[in-house]
């Protein structure tokens, strides 16, 4: 087996080289959620269709989000972060690692929650909205979980508030948005595996099946737990659904968000 990466434009050369693929087999991608879902909402020049050009074998592994402030944040809580912004309107915004990724959109999503229209700060990279953050220069930011983790237990800052449904097993005394009375702020990123379009059935399972087996590997998914991500192994079908679902629920978001790219 021959692993190629294809850096470059956000990923959507890496989605080129699969669409144009033969579909044989013999080519697949890892993909993140943002190459098949967020992409072609936020780009004019997008080449690509997901649902269309590629077919999807199993999501590989899933993470979510978490909203954090600075330690001296006179919050505790994710409530108490909406009582000082109403008390602080002038401080409504929130860093993100990059325009039009999953927490820029989770951030969208959670000021139409609060009633509140909070403002993004991107930057470039994780690294330097961690400084900011955890200096105070931001008053919020949101981003993977296991970036912010660290800086939690360390005491640098506070994540108040995590996106899945429940709390993450690594942070058990932070409470999830739903848990604190936001029902709708919920948010998972992915990474899974795809085939070009067209590609035979009986391929597309082969796929899956060697896919599965190793996800059931202790060694394998212990290497995805330590770059903090959760293994999942999902059938074509349960992919294509999760795939489907959130181009559904992202659209009308990103549209009022009314962010392009380019």
């Amino acid at each position: 087996m021959l692993l190629e990466e294809k850096p470059g434009a956000g990923g959507r050369i890496a989605a080129m080289a699969l669409k144009n693929a033969v579909p044989d087999g013999a080519t697949v991608a890892m993909l993140p959620i943002a190459i098949p879902v967020l992409a072609p909402m936020t780009f004019k020049d997008v080449q690509y269709d997901a649902v269309h050009d590629f077919a999807p074998i199993s999501q590989v592994a899933s993470y979510r989000f978490a909203f954090a402030v600075p330690a001296d944040h006179p919050a505790k809580s994710f409530p108490d972060y909406v009582a000082w912004l109403q008390a602080h309107p002038t401080q409504a915004f929130y860093a993100t690692p990059a325009a039009g990724g999953l927490p820029h959109f989770l951030g969208v999503l959670t000021s139409r929650a609060v009633g509140i229209d909070m403002t993004m700060v991107a930057y470039k990279g994780f690294g330097p909205m961690s400084i900011d953050l955890v200096g105070g220069t931001v008053p919020a930011g949101i981003s993977v979980t296991s970036d912010l983790i660290e800086l939690h237990r360390a005491g640098r800052l506070r994540i108040l508030a995590t996106s899945g449904v429940s709390r993450e097993p690594q942070l058990p005394d932070v409470a999830t948005f739903v848990e604190q009375g936001y029902p709708a702020v919920q948010a998972s990123g992915w990474v899974g595996v795809f085939a070009p379009a067209k590609t035979p059935r009986l391929v597309i399972d082969q796929w899956s099946a060697a896919l599965m087996a190793a996800l059931r590997s202790p060694q394998t998914r212990q290497k995805l737990i330590e770059f903090g991500l959760d293994p999942t192994g999902t059938t074509p079908e349960e992919f294509a659904a999760i795939v489907a679902g959130d181009i559904a629920r992202w659209a009308p978001i990103i549209k009022a968000s009314g962010f392009r790219a380019d």
